[in-house]
């Protein structure tokens, strides 16, 4: 699916990839977060770590109808950091670049925490 907006020349165009690469890229941004994880975990409950390339993997996007996206991101915190904080930062980090970079809105940025690992 795509996002329409209106701009003043015409319309464009986003799709759901582009939007989840570039929720993927800013919440990789944020300290405290070691990467991004699966949304299916493996039998044995671990959630696999993703390299940095695949930004956009651990991130679903989807809309009810004509409202807002829903950005939801399964994340991997590092040890010693304060989880909610993190994910606090990565919400927040996540919604202005969306909302102020792009022009895109978005209410809702869910966070997944699959995982701690330590920071190396």
């Amino acid at each position: 699916m795509t996002i329409e907006l209106n701009a003043e020349y015409g319309k464009i165009y986003v799709a759901d990839e582009v939007i989840a690469m570039l929720a993927g890229s800013a919440a990789l941004e944020c300290y405290g977060l070691v990467g991004m994880a699966t949304r299916n975990q493996l039998k044995d409950g671990i959630a696999e770590l993703l390299r940095r390339d695949n930004s956009s993997r651990g991130v679903v996007v989807h809309r009810h109808g004509q409202e807002a996206p829903v950005i939801d991101l399964y994340i991997i915190v590092g040890y010693g950091t304060k989880i909610s904080v993190v994910a606090q930062n990565v919400q927040r980090k996540v919604k202005y670049i969306l909302n102020d970079v792009v022009g895109l809105q978005v209410d809702v940025v869910n966070i997944y925490v699959q995982g701690v690992r330590v920071i190396q």
